[in-house]
């Protein structure tokens, strides 16, 4: 049992060290946000381990951000920075662990060896990290980075200026975890499954 947690906690680890250096892979925004490849690891360890390995693999993510100055701060007071950079940073690819609330109808879909049921559940995998990372993003847009919507309206300026780059963001990983899924299931399935 004690050994389970220790490769547990180290899976956690090795994927958020992943989905950091997968970060450091792709192209910024002006005014934040990125096109990478770090939902990838939060999927695999969600779909892998469950929901709150998946939230925990994102925090982590988010933490190695920003204790490396990996990060985009708006231009107001410090009180409200540390709030911004916890929605952006810790937040928002915490969330992506829920990804793994498909993790049942993958391991069912596998079991019945029905490869479309298995992409399915991949597919809205990564949706569901994807949407709930891209709506945390939105929120922070419209709270904290109003400024440079000009004299558009905000609400609108950050649903389209977030959707720029996670909709690529969710293109990619849908494309990789369910290729990577479908290739490789053990992958996703440890050996207690």
């Amino acid at each position: 049992m004690r050994n389970n947690r220790v490769i547990l906690l180290v899976e956690i680890a090795l994927l958020a060290a992943l989905g950091y250096v997968l970060d450091l892979i792709g192209f910024s925004m002006p005014q934040g946000g990125s096109v990478t490849f770090v939902l990838v690891p939060v999927i695999i360890i969600a779909f892998r381990r469950g929901v709150v390995a998946g939230l925990i693999t994102g925090l982590l993510i988010g933490v190695l951000q920003v204790v490396t100055g990996r990060f985009y701060a708006a231009p107001l007071s410090f009180e409200i920075v540390l709030i911004q950079v916890f929605m952006d940073y810790f937040l928002a690819f915490m969330v992506a662990g829920f990804a793994g609330i498909f993790r049942p109808t993958f391991i069912q879909a596998f079991e019945k060896a029905n490869k479309k049921q298995m992409a399915l559940a991949v597919i809205a995998g990564a949706a569901i990290a994807s949407l709930l990372r891209y709506i945390v993003h939105v929120l922070s847009g419209i709270f904290f980075f109003g400024e440079f919507a000009g004299d558009q309206n905000v609400v609108l300026y950050s649903l389209i200026y977030n959707a720029t780059y996670m909709s690529l963001v969710f293109v990619f990983a849908t494309i990789i975890c369910t290729v990577l899924f479908l290739k490789a299931p053990r992958l996703v399935l440890p050996k207690t499954s």
